[in-house]
């Protein structure tokens, strides 16, 4: 039997496995000798154990008896004494903060008789009653699983009765009518009473919060933000303290910094006569932190050393909560803030010239997919543009949708592709799928600390929270704006997260500053240059190279700007596409060997000015060109669209032989499973001089270049291929090819020939196939497919969505890669290719090359290069720096 329980006493902020983030840094700021209630937390392991068995481990419940008395021997009272009672709050908190996901009760050990005890030792009666109704309230639907709503409905019809818009208008005499019909709501939906005895009240308590681990909500988070499933969460037990004691009281949260833009300053909200729930669930809009200062002074004083003191402490953004009661400051939580990418690269960034953390630990704390949203576009500025409203700009972006009023409709419109702006009172956790299928979330109520948010920020969605001129009517599925239009449901609107701003319409979105500062355009914004100075350190560190999947001049031009060092994928067969598909027709349907020598002619020169002109955009730079790929068919009509359009030309008597040989063409071009048929390698075997003639015009363009003084390095790469014996039938035609052209052009041509490892049997036989390649790159998008017998567009369509959700699969194999299964594969081919050629150039040209998560995989087997699209260009080139620090 272990131990499950520890005092705040006992730990620190290093143990988070163990205690949970809450309950660590609790600790922590109760060594530091700050002002934090006294209490203990209950361990991971304890969740884990319990989730597994159903049950308590045994020895739990003895501990928490030793911990409780240990609590009130120091507090000077007994949990739900009817004369002086300790109260106590039950908080969960797992080692990843997952905010609003899991279940708070706060007040427990008030029953019928402590509250009249609470009543007279704090000698206000509201405020006791006040809390009970809180208890009831939070307790029913939280751990008993009463629908809140019907609590919520219950103060609604009672507030409008006595004509009060808010809760702290209740009189005492109305919260005592609140808690007899909150009483008569839990026993109407349980059949049993509320529980009277204390220690009752905190098991299940306990066990709502291991409980709430579990649920819905807070396993799409995990997913969402890719937290492992198996860690559990802590639960923190904690002397309550009050802010809803009159107006000498109240609770707030903060940041040591702006958690938007990463400014530094006074950023936060607070409520008076209020918990801590208020704020964070935005129920009453709340005042700035600045304001605390007019309203207690010595409080707000104290506060702001604190803060300095954990931002110092941490050496990082902190996020506070804290109560005051009649006028002392208690904490009640610390962790690191969650932030706007805007956020983390400017706190990241001063943090350095604060000399608070150096270069590698700023490009550490900034995810590689916090860069890429950094990439996002943004509103095209206007000045004669005007906002119907404006509420707090809680997160960052850019967002144009069709308005949707609760959770399930933005799912169902999203899962049709519309693409929708989420429009709440305010949020609360049960939205959160909503929030996960909408562009963008607007509120009415709430601050920059409120639940929508918070959870909008870490999911790096763009959010406009507290626009109070909006009045949201669900019934007539529309919101009305205070001295303005009325917007129904499926009208778009615009959000602007940055400066809160609404739009009715579209609003056109341009580019982001980070991309104009990263294509050299001159732009003032701190984070612009922020991303600059990071990834010229990020390039100082990284081993990995990183090209570009680019195939027009346009995109090579744009990748080299983006800091790409080559192209890792030129995809010829888009070459083939638009007003050159006659010319692959007239090679389908040659009837002889003159007739395809002829189409294939007819292409010679226009591919060798595609290929001229990507040489030219990255001259000096290695371009990597993949020989055509995709089955034939693919540039020809659809069977059926041609048949049909033949059969109405046959009945009209319209003379189309092209249009009959064609048809034969592709009636013998059809295969059941083509992209398992006749394509790649394949395609370069069975159809004389196409490969052939697709390597002489790079022969020529590089010939061509190399003629104006250019330095052009094309490499050529055979996909698809299975066999050693394919490949080196292929290679001794393509350099036959370039040899010729050498000696017609009278130049130097040294060309690479490689071989795309794509498919499983190659991936087992590398060391065969690198006899016979000057490089592998890695087709990490086919491996997948080929590997799992998943049909990718099929695949993400139909069924992933069930897999994920049933934690079969946390993510999808194409947007992560498989490590155990395709990365061993690919681990694997690396080990036997360069046991046969040490030298042995390896990249990867698949989607995987710009994921963040792959490519730290990538630098752990040591491949030379990843290669993605322009755009992704930055993130590698930041991830892979930040790959060589995680292996540090």
């Amino acid at each position: 039997m272990g131990t499950f329980v520890f005092d705040f006493a006992q730990g620190s902020k290093e143990q988070k496995d163990l205690l949970g983030g809450k309950g660590a840094n609790l600790a922590e700021m109760t060594r530091l000798g700050l002002p934090v209630p006294p209490g203990f937390t209950i361990s991971t392991d304890a969740c884990r154990a319990y989730l597994e068995h159903g049950s308590e481990p045994v020895g739990l419940e003895a501990e928490v008896d030793a911990h409780l008395w240990a609590l009130e021997r120091r507090m000077g009272r007994r949990l739900g004494d009817p004369k002086d009672p300790l109260l106590v709050s039950v908080r969960s908190g797992a080692k990843f903060s997952m905010p609003g996901m899991m279940e708070t009760v706060l007040d427990v050990g008030l029953n019928d008789h402590s509250v009249v005890g609470l009543a007279e030792q704090s000698g206000d009666e509201r405020f006791a009653t006040d809390s009970y109704r809180r208890l009831l309230q939070m307790f029913g639907s939280t751990v008993l699983g009463v629908p809140s709503d019907r609590f919520e409905e219950r103060i609604e019809a009672l507030k409008a009765d006595r004509g009060v818009a808010s809760d702290a208008e209740l009189v005492t005499a109305d919260l005592g009518v609140l808690v007899g019909e909150f009483k008569a709501i839990i026993e109407d939906h349980t059949g049993d009473p509320f529980p009277q005895a204390p220690r009752d009240q905190l098991r299940l308590a306990i066990h709502a919060v291991f409980d709430s681990w579990n649920t819905p909500r807070a396993a799409l988070y995990r997913r969402q933000e890719r937290i492992p499933e198996d860690l559990g969460t802590a639960v923190n037990v904690q002397a309550m303290v009050f802010g809803n004691r009159g107006e000498a009281s109240g609770s707030g949260v903060c940041f040591t910094r702006d958690p938007a833009t990463g400014a530094t300053g006074v950023y936060g909200d607070y409520l008076a006569n209020a918990q801590g729930e208020d704020v964070v669930a935005g129920i009453r809009n709340t005042v700035p932190l600045a304001d605390l200062a007019g309203i207690d002074r010595a409080s707000y004083d104290e506060l702001r050393l604190i803060m300095s003191v954990l931002e110092h402490h941490y050496r990082d953004m902190c996020d506070l909560e804290f109560t005051i009661e009649d006028g002392h400051l208690w904490m009640l939580q610390t962790r690191v803030g969650k932030r706007t990418p805007q956020a983390a690269v400017r706190i990241a960034v001063d943090m350095v010239d604060e000399e608070l953390i150096d270069l590698d630990e700023a490009l550490s704390r900034v995810t590689g997919h916090q860069l890429a949203s950094l990439m996002f576009p943004r509103f095209e500025p206007d000045r004669s543009r005007r906002p119907v409203t404006t509420g707090m700009n809680a997160s960052p972006g850019a967002a144009v949708g069709r308005v949707v009023l609760d959770s399930e409709t933005a799912v169902e419109w999203a899962e049709r592709g519309e693409e929708v702006i989420l429009v709440r009172k305010e949020t609360a956790p049960d939205d959160l799928p909503g929030m996960v299928a909408a562009r963008g979330i607007l509120t009415a109520r709430g601050g920059k600390t409120s639940h929508a948010a918070v959870v909008a920020r870490g999911m790096g969605r763009t959010c406009v929270c507290g626009a109070e001129a909006i009045t949201i009517d669900l019934d007539q599925r529309r919101f009305r704006i205070r001295g303005g239009p009325e917007v129904a449901e499926g009208d778009v609107v615009s959000i602007d997260g940055g400066t809160g701003e609404v739009f009715l319409g579209e609003v056109p979105v341009g580019h982001s500053d980070v991309v104009r500062y990263l294509e050299g355009e001159h732009v003032d914004d701190p984070v612009a240059a922020g991303v600059g100075r990071l990834l010229k350190h990020a390039d100082a560190l990284r081993r990995l190279g990183v090209r570009a999947n680019a195939d027009t001049p346009e995109d090579a031009a744009r990748a080299r700007r983006f800091g790409a060092g080559g192209v890792g994928l030129c995809r010829t067969e888009h070459m083939f596409l638009g007003e050159r598909r006659e010319l692959v027709e007239d090679l389908v349907v040659a009837r002889d060997a003159d007739e395809q020598a002829a189409a294939l002619r007819k292409l010679l020169p226009l591919q060798r000015q595609d290929f001229s002109d990507i040489l030219a955009a990255m001259d000096g730079l290695p371009v990597t060109i993949r020989l055509i790929d995709p089955p034939l068919h693919e540039f020809l009509p659809d069977l059926t669209d041609l048949a049909v359009r033949v059969a109405i030309e046959d009945e009209r008597r319209v003379d189309d032989p092209h249009g009959h040989e064609l048809l034969v063409a592709v009636r013998r071009l059809h295969e059941q499973n083509p992209m398992l048929g006749l394509r790649g390698v394949r395609l370069g075997i069975v159809v004389p001089g196409l490969f052939a003639m697709q390597a002489r015009a790079v022969a020529e363009a590089a010939a061509d270049r190399i003629d104006l003084g250019d330095d052009p390095r094309p490499e050529l790469m055979v996909p698809l291929v299975a066999s050693e014996r394919e490949l080196r039938m292929v290679r001794d035609q393509l350099e036959e090819v370039v040899a010729a052209v050498a000696v017609e052009r009278g130049v130097e041509l040294s060309i690479p020939v490689g071989t795309m490892i794509e498919l499983p049997r190659a991936a087992v036989t590398a060391d065969r196939i690198a006899e016979n390649a000057d490089f592998f790159s890695f087709g990490t998008n086919d491996l997948t497919q080929t590997t799992w017998g998943f049909s990718r567009d099929d695949v993400e369509a139909e069924f992933f969505p069930t897999y994920r959700d049933r934690g079969i699969l946390p993510i999808s194999p194409f947007e992560s890669i498989d490590v155990q299964g395709v990365g061993e594969l690919v681990r694997l081919a690396t080990r036997l290719g360069r046991d046969t050629k040490p030298n042995l150039h390896l990249g990867v040209c698949g989607e995987h090359g710009g994921d963040p998560e792959s490519i730290h995989f990538f630098e752990e087997i040591a491949l030379d290069y990843v290669s993605c699209s322009p755009f992704r260009v930055p993130v590698a080139r930041w991830e892979a720096a930040r790959a060589v620090l995680a292996r540090r």
